[in-house]
């Protein structure tokens, strides 16, 4: 366990590290458009891009943050549940979407296609579209060993246990539902085309971030229907509480993410903005993966031993 410790803790000062690029990057685009050094993204206006890349510079700074508090002392006195939500909620966003990076990037490259920011900047050089996807792909690998390494150093009772101990840890009705979303994800990506309003607006990206998001919708729900079993299953209990962890993070995080902007383009209309999914079922998909992404972290604090009884240990 000593060897995986080392590793979380570099994984952690690795994370950090990968991030600043893009913080520094995100600084150069406020500055420069402060100064009137560099160009405004298509679309906004001074203020609006300056507060955009603000956001997103504020929201790199929690990220190093985050990081360093998985490996540095001070982290281990921060409560446990602010800790907990900022690595799951995190892990949700940059862990899951590894799989999204890797195959994007590879078809890109056979395509030709240079990286890009995800469509929030304007058309910039190769050099920082490089940057940008190395700091996502970097901290998304870091979180993936530190988090680990932080959650077993905190509360190693929670890694102890084995499947079938104790009572069922939840009701299974967060795993149906993230069963379900999952499954309505899988159809639409292999191209299916009930729910989806404009066929046409799909993409390669498109069909493979839905793809991703299904995978760990079910991942995460087998992982909890396992753990919330009275027998005992041939399968290693950190295995179902990866798995679990990062589907019921994807779930949440994303579909928090994605919620209020279908909600916007389904009520305001605007007119550079078209998405594939039907604005009424993508609004319903979105709020179920977010309740059944909460149910399912409820689910993986209770599956710890003695937890049925109460869930202190996230305030120490």
């Amino acid at each position: 366990m000593e060897h995986w410790e080392r590793v979380g803790r570099f994984a952690g000062y690795g994370a950090a590290l990968a991030m600043s690029p893009y913080l520094l990057v995100k600084l150069s685009w406020v500055v420069g458009a402060l100064l009137g050094l560099a160009p405004i993204g298509e679309g906004f206006d001074r203020a609006g891009w300056v507060l955009l890349n603000t956001v997103t510079i504020g929201m790199a700074g929690i990220g190093i943050a985050l990081a360093l508090a998985l490996v540095r002392p001070w982290g281990m006195r921060i409560p446990g549940w602010l800790v907990a939500f900022c690595a799951w909620t995190g892990a949700g966003f940059l862990v899951s979407i590894l799989p999204f990076a890797v195959l994007s990037t590879v078809l890109d490259a056979g395509r030709g296609k240079a990286a890009d920011s995800g469509g929030d900047g304007p058309v910039m050089p190769g050099w920082e579209g490089a940057l940008i996807q190395f700091s996502f792909i970097g901290m998304g690998l870091g979180l993936a060993l530190a988090v680990p390494a932080y959650l077993h150093r905190r509360w190693p009772e929670a890694f102890a246990r084995r499947v079938g101990d104790g009572a069922p840890a939840a009701p299974s009705w967060t795993a149906a539902v993230a069963g379900i979303v999952g499954l309505i994800w899988a159809y639409w990506a292999a191209g299916g085309t009930l729910g989806v309003a404009r066929p046409a607006e799909r993409d390669t990206n498109w069909h493979l971030l839905t793809g991703v998001g299904a995978l760990w919708a079910l991942a995460g729900a087998a992982a909890i229907w396992t753990l919330a079993r009275k027998s005992a299953v041939r399968v290693p209990h950190r295995l179902l509480l990866a798995l679990g962890w990062l589907g019921s993070g994807s779930l949440f995080a994303w579909s928090s993410w994605k919620l209020p902007l279908t909600l916007f383009v389904a009520v305001a209309h605007p007119a550079d903005a078209a998405l594939p999914e039907n604005l009424a079922v993508a609004p319903v998909l979105h709020c179920a993966a977010v309740v059944a992404g909460v149910g399912m972290a409820r689910t993986l604090v209770r599956s710890r031993p003695g937890a049925a009884v109460s869930p202190r240990f996230l305030h120490e």
